[in-house]
This record gives C-alpha cells, structure tokens and sequence, in this order.
C-alpha cells in the first residue's frame, strides 16, 4: 500500500530578503508544514549566508517580472524585508501587490537614534556626506562598496571601507578595504577606531544591532558620524517593525 503524499503547505510566503531579520524569519517559519517559504537575494554578495527553506538569486526582471513571479509560484503573502536603503525594490513590491492583490507587509527595522553625546548630521544622500568631508583626514566609510564612486573625487581624505565583498572603482585614490560582515562588537570597534586614527565615521541610517557598535565607539571617541537618511518609503504598505510582529500578521 502506497504512502500518503505529504500534504501541499496551505501558504507561500515570499520574503524578499537581504537582511537579518528576513533570514530570522525564515527560520521562524522553516519549522511550520503549512508554510512553503522562498526568500529572493538580489545577488550582490558574492557568498550570501542562505536561511532555510528556498532561495532565489537575482532579480526578477522589474514589476512586471516579479508579478508574474508571485502569481505562478501561487504565492499567498509577500513580506518586504529587504535592506531599508533598498528602495527600488521596495516600490516594485507595492506595485506588484496592486497587480496580484496578494497581500505585502513591509518589515522595516527601526533606525537608529542619537544618543545625547552623539554629533552626528543627518544628510539626505552620500554625495551631501561627501560634500563634508573635506577638511576631515581620515575617514570610516560604512556605507557599503555600491556608492564608492560617490567619493572617489575626494584627493585629500584617506579612507577606511569596509564591506563583504571588495569594492569596484571608480574609488577614491587614498584608500584601504577591509573585508568583514557583521555583527561587530563594541570592543572590536573601538580597537578599529583607534589603530586607523578616523577622524569622522560615515554611515546610512540603516538601524538594527549588527552594525550599532560602531556609533557606541565613536561617541566614546567623540568622533563626529555623517548620517544618511533612509529613502522614502511606498505609501500605504502596513508595516512591521520586528519579526514576531510579522508572524502574527501571517498568523492572521
């Protein structure tokens, strides 16, 4: 007598990924049988850390694309959990639920907030952070290898980069890369700090506590940090602000 088929998952849960939080929750769900989960990478680390259940790497060719991705994989809730700086996907996720109606939540990680002995400033794009620069000698550039051509103008500043991947050029002339990913710890950043000598630290408003040591460090210091601000975001898109959040509106 032959065994009974193992019976479909009753939902297909999208997650379109790139961040710690999508990856928590996919293991979340990965131990659920009425949950089918898929998270889509975009491919821009060389060796991402996959979570459980499928993957997809590479995008999905636009709106349109990623539309008619969700309808033939019988997709039944997409959450967005993509990085907060990833803004194009983000705005094609909203799009392609007006398409399917299937249901999007956003999950988006609170950003940071400064601290009362912080001095920071909050520009609205990496090329205002590189309008500041000049006049700063040594500089700690943590917003990742994509926007480096942005600084590559700048002849006079040395530049700390650190990133998972090794940048691209254009590049700026005076510059050392240091290959790592995150989570870093408060004393591994002050140590950092330190031996390089960084005058000013630049970063995006990316929030979470993987990379939130690095601001801890640099008041310690009283190094002053260039703050990018986060995109806008699509209007109307519910959102969640953490992954058990997340599993409740799935639950629902």
């Amino acid at each position: 007598m032959s065994a009974e088929p193992a019976p479909r998952p009753a939902h297909h849960v999208l997650i379109l990924g790139g961040t710690t939080e999508a990856r928590q929750l996919a293991e979340a769900l990965a131990s659920d049988p009425s949950v089918h989960v898929t998270t889509s990478l975009a491919g821009r680390v060389a060796s991402p850390v996959l979570p459980p259940g499928d993957t997809r790497i590479g995008g999905f060719g636009g709106i349109a694309g990623l539309a008619a991705w969700i309808v033939a994989h019988d997709v039944t809730r997409v959450v967005d959990a993509t990085h907060p700086f990833a803004e194009r996907m983000s705005f094609h996720a909203s799009e392609a639920e007006a398409l399917t109606g299937v249901p999007l939540l956003a999950l988006r990680r609170p950003g940071w907030t400064p601290q009362p002995a912080d001095d920071w400033t909050f520009v609205d794009s990496l090329a205002d952070a590189a309008a500041l620069l000049p006049g700063f000698g040594r500089a700690f550039l943590t917003t990742g290898r994509m926007g480096l051509h942005t600084f590559a103008h700048l002849t006079d500043t040395w530049f700390l980069v650190r990133s998972v991947d090794p940048p691209a050029a254009p590049a700026p002339p005076r510059l050392e890369v240091l290959l790592a990913r995150g989570p870093f710890t408060l004393e591994d950043e002050r140590e950092l700090l330190a031996r390089h000598r960084i005058d000013v630290l630049v970063t995006k408003d990316s929030g979470g506590s993987a990379t939130a040591p690095k601001l801890t460090a640099a008041r310690e210091a009283g190094i002053p940090v260039l703050v990018v601000r986060r995109p806008p975001v699509p209007q109307g898109v519910p959102e969640a602000d953490s992954v058990d959040a997340v599993l409740d509106w799935l639950g629902s």
